[in-house]
């Protein structure tokens, strides 16, 4: 009977929030909690100020500590200079404070915060704090799920400091305001009988930027295809195309590769 408890949840669980974890944006969602789930990032981007492309590699550890509160910690590699080298990681955690459940549909608030370092020059007037600034990020992110659709908006604010031994420009603006909107939808199974079953989901997100002292901005677009293995094993493909910016930055058009594995029910 407890068995049978859990594949119900499970099956639950992952028919109402598959939709939902997409590859650039986070939901108010949380993991699972109990859960600690392994992710590796990985994006091949082009350098748009040689030519040539940066691989950036990014290993990550969640963990859900409860429904309402899950924090992950990051690690940034790229190959910049002459091969992978690392440059910093982050910390992040994010609080669900509020949920209206219904048969099929929900919606959710959560704030979320974010710390990170990093050892490299800073090269671009785009504050990225995943990989090429350190500072922080605190904000809010709401998520409405209609049957398979799912539509999810941030808006946060972020303060760069200087990169270790690198100051950061005085020319450049230190802070940002960063908004998203993603929207996703299950495509496959068109019926959930077995949480074994693979699902499948698009998504499309767009990722603004807007420097708080110059007014200098940013909008790129990622369409994106999801595959979630057995409720547990994910796979994400993504191509990220810059819209318009009025800024100069290092990297903007590329593609990226996530693999996850998640393991549930580890510290409960």
């Amino acid at each position: 009977m407890r068995q049978l408890s859990i594949l119900f949840l499970l099956l639950v669980s992952f028919n109402i929030k598959a939709q939902e974890l997409f590859v650039v944006t986070e939901p108010a969602s949380n993991a699972p909690a109990g859960s600690i789930s392994a992710r590796v990032g990985q994006s091949l981007m082009k350098n748009q100020f040689d030519g040539g492309n940066i691989y950036a590699l990014s290993p990550e550890v969640t963990w859900g500590v409860n429904k309402n509160l899950m924090v992950r910690a990051s690690a940034y590699l790229n190959n910049m200079n002459s091969g992978l080298e690392y440059k910093g990681g982050g910390v992040y955690a994010k609080y669900r404070f509020f949920s209206v459940d219904d048969l099929q549909s929900h919606f959710r608030m959560a704030a979320f915060g974010r710390y990170s370092w990093n050892n490299a020059p800073v090269s671009s007037e785009a504050i990225d704090l995943m990989g090429m600034n350190t500072g922080y990020e605190a904000g809010l992110v709401a998520t409405q799920l209609i049957k398979k659709v799912a539509l999810s908006s941030t808006v946060s604010y972020g303060q760069a400091f200087d990169n270790n031994n690198y100051n950061f420009p005085d020319s450049q603006g230190k802070s940002a305001i960063n908004y998203t909107f993603s929207v996703g939808r299950l495509m496959h199974p068109k019926k959930y009988t077995s949480y074994k079953q693979t699902n499948i989901n698009t998504m499309l997100e767009f990722v603004g930027q807007t420097i708080t002292a110059d007014g200098k901005s940013f909008m790129d677009v990622v369409p994106s295809i999801q595959f979630i293995i057995n409720s547990q094993a994910r796979i994400d493909l993504a191509y990220r195309k810059e819209l318009y910016s009025s800024m100069n930055r290092i990297t903007s058009d590329g593609f990226f590769l996530k693999l996850e594995y998640t393991f549930f029910n580890v510290t409960k």
